[in-house]
């Protein structure tokens, strides 16, 4: 049986390259930066963080909770990264009013609201009993 190797049409692949990786991190901080400098959302997250890693601390949970609760703030994170990019993009090609446009908004905003939700949840169950 022949082997068939992938190769797409108009496509050149690259050596890989240390330096040009690198640099892919430059653009992935800049988004970064912007992130936490300019989307309002983010710094509440991020106030919550602090909030939640100084009670883990206080009450000095364990190596599996922190776990979870690193864990459910990346997931906050990532949703808010994810939810931003969505936002942008949507007004880029969609500058004037349109239904779907906001539809699509409104999706993303709850997909960050399902993992805020899920963390809360996380927070309560390794919590409670601690400070209860």
């Amino acid at each position: 049986m022949k082997s068939h190797k992938y190769k797409p049409e108009n496509t050149s692949f690259k050596n890989f390259s240390l330096k040009e990786r690198l640099v892919s991190f430059s653009f992935a901080f800049k988004g970064i930066k912007f992130f936490f400098t300019t989307q309002h959302n983010t710094w509440i997250h991020s106030i919550s963080t602090i909030i939640v890693v100084v009670i883990g601390i206080y009450l000095k949970i364990s190596a599996t909770e922190w776990c979870l609760i690193i864990f459910a703030i990346g997931l906050v994170f990532v949703s808010e990264l994810f939810n931003s990019s969505i936002e942008l993009l949507t007004d880029l090609v969609s500058p004037e009013f349109n239904p779907k446009a906001g539809l699509v908004k409104d999706l993303a905003a709850a997909a960050v609201l399902l993992s805020a939700i899920t963390a809360f949840v996380i927070g309560l169950i390794i919590f409670w009993p601690k400070i209860f």
